[in-house]
Parts: structure tokens; C-alpha cells; sequence
């Protein structure tokens, strides 16, 4: 069992920067891929960015690629979500999960979900 809990959003104008950060609690947290999703109001959950279990792999979106950077610190159990250069259309619920395996960009694929935290990226 893992349990995820994201903090770090907030209001923030576009150009500027945010870091998410997702805590984990549970065993084995370093045995799963770890990814970023997010959902605006009226649309479907999306893919953001995954990292592999040690870290040494990153993917992302086309939408956030040279923008979002995923990291994780297996020592304090937590994954990270560095956002820079934000725009209004990034604006939307945030959830860290936690995948046994799987297609990487699917939600499905993971097994644990965050509650989310709003980000809000003014004009």
C-alpha cells in the first residue's frame, strides 16, 4: 500500500514557477514509476510526466517538454514536479501516482492516486 499526497500549488502568474511536491508514505516507494497527471474542469485527466524507479528515465508531454522537470528522492520517499514558465492552459488539478508497470502515460496504468492539488496560472 501507498499513499500519496500532493502540495505545492497555488495561484501563480503566467512566466513564473511552482514545485509540487508529492509525499509518499507506505513500503517499497522506490519500486514504482512515479508520474504527474493533471485535469482541467470539462476535460479528460492527462498525462504530464513519469520517472522511472531510480530516477535515471524521465518522459514528458510535448505540452511541458523544456518547461516541467519530474524528479524523486527515493531517501525521502517523495517525487517533485518542477514547473517554470507557466501558462493559463497549464491551469488545472495536479495528481502524482504510482505505477506497477504498465503504459507509462496511461492512468490507468497506475495503481495510486494523490488527492491533487490546484494550480492556477493567471494571464
Amino acid at each position: 500500500q501507498v499513499q500519496l499526497v500532493e502540495s505545492g500549488g497555488g495561484l501563480v502568474q503566467a512566466g513564473g514557477s511552482l514545485r509540487l511536491t508529492c509525499a509518499a508514505s507506505g513500503r517499497a516507494f522506490s519500486r514504482y514509476v512515479m508520474g504527474w497527471f493533471r485535469q482541467a474542469p470539462g476535460k479528460e485527466r492527462e498525462f504530464v510526466a513519469v520517472i522511472s524507479e531510480r530516477g535515471s528515465r524521465e518522459f514528458y508531454a510535448d505540452s511541458v517538454k523544456g518547461r516541467f522537470t519530474i524528479s524523486r528522492d527515493n531517501a525521502k520517499i517523495t517525487a517533485y514536479l518542477q514547473m517554470n514558465s507557466l501558462k493559463p492552459e497549464d491551469t488545472a488539478v495536479y495528481y502524482c501516482a504510482a505505477s506497477n508497470g504498465g503504459e507509462y502515460s496511461a492512468g490507468t496504468s497506475y495503481d495510486y492516486w494523490g488527492q491533487g492539488t490546484q494550480v492556477t496560472v493567471s494571464s
